[in-house]
């Protein structure tokens, strides 16, 4: 299999195939979010303080909660995602919640394709560069759409929690992105049981190739913060040690499970 020609209709079809599912899903809570229209969490509000007005472009969107709680706190929000299923479902919810977003069907890679604009602010979270191959060439879209003294905020799952397999009991991919992670997958992670089964490509993103990827499209480092917890419980042998905070029970603290990365892109 050639991964450049076949990864994202492989990568398509699985996440197509995890809209339904997550639209119903305990995880995501869609009920609760027509009423709250709020799914931000603590680690990424801090830096989300002043964004009444700006422009905000979020990559990845999925079906675009996140997209229209940064809307809901005032942000004029473009959001993006490469699963036409996730897109529809996103505008169907901006409709419901009354909240605005422009929501774009597109590969990120492409992106500058469908959309021609700068921002104040570019907003990717939780389980997404993993999908991407080519880190150097994400960060060269994310310069391309931010105006010069415009930010990225990237919070993300940490690299080394991809070095696990699942039940966290051996140490069996690469730190480094020296291979492609061929997957087959039951359930999804916002409803383990449900009836699906899926082969997917990932990659793993070392810390060193995010910074410096970015650090060569012109960004500098504004803020880096690691967290021993992860807002979400998805993955296997969590525990809660408070609200919103799930760690791997077998690994206490010790673990990184999140960090958050924000940039500023340098003036010409």
């Amino acid at each position: 299999m050639e991964v450049e020609d076949d990864y994202l209709a492989l990568n398509k079809r699985v996440w197509d195939n995890k809209v339904a599912v997550h639209l119903q899903s305990d995880f995501y809570d869609n009920k609760n979010f027509l009423k709250t229209q709020t799914s931000l969490n603590e680690i990424e509000l801090p830096f989300l303080n002043s964004i009444k007005g700006k422009k905000i472009l979020h990559l990845q969107c999925h079906f675009g909660q996140d997209s229209i709680s940064l809307a809901k706190l005032g942000a004029l929000v473009t959001a993006v995602d490469f699963s036409p299923k996730a897109i529809d479902a996103a505008k169907n919810l901006s409709l419901k919640t009354g909240v605005p977003v422009q929501f774009i069907c597109s590969d990120i890679y492409d992106l500058p394709n469908h959309l021609e604009d700068e921002f104040d602010l570019v907003f990717s979270s939780y389980g997404t560069i993993g999908w991407l191959p080519d880190i150097k060439k994400w960060a060269a879209v994310v310069s391309h759409f931010t105006k010069p003294g415009g930010k990225l905020l990237l919070v993300e799952f940490h690299p080394f929690v991809w070095m696990y397999n699942d039940d966290f009991s051996a140490l069996t991919y690469s730190y480094f992105n020296d291979e492609t992670i061929m997957e087959e997958e039951t359930g999804t992670y916002a409803n383990r049981a449900a009836d699906m089964k899926a082969t997917m490509m990932t990659w793993n993103h070392p810390l060193s190739d995010v910074f410096q990827s970015l650090f060569h499209n012109n960004f500098k480092m504004k803020e880096f913060k690691e967290y021993n917890y992860s807002p979400y419980d998805c993955f296997q042998g969590t525990k809660e040690i408070g609200k919103g905070k799930y760690i791997i029970e077998k690994m206490g603290r010790k673990l990184p499970m999140v960090y958050a990365l924000e940039m500023e892109k340098l003036c010409d």
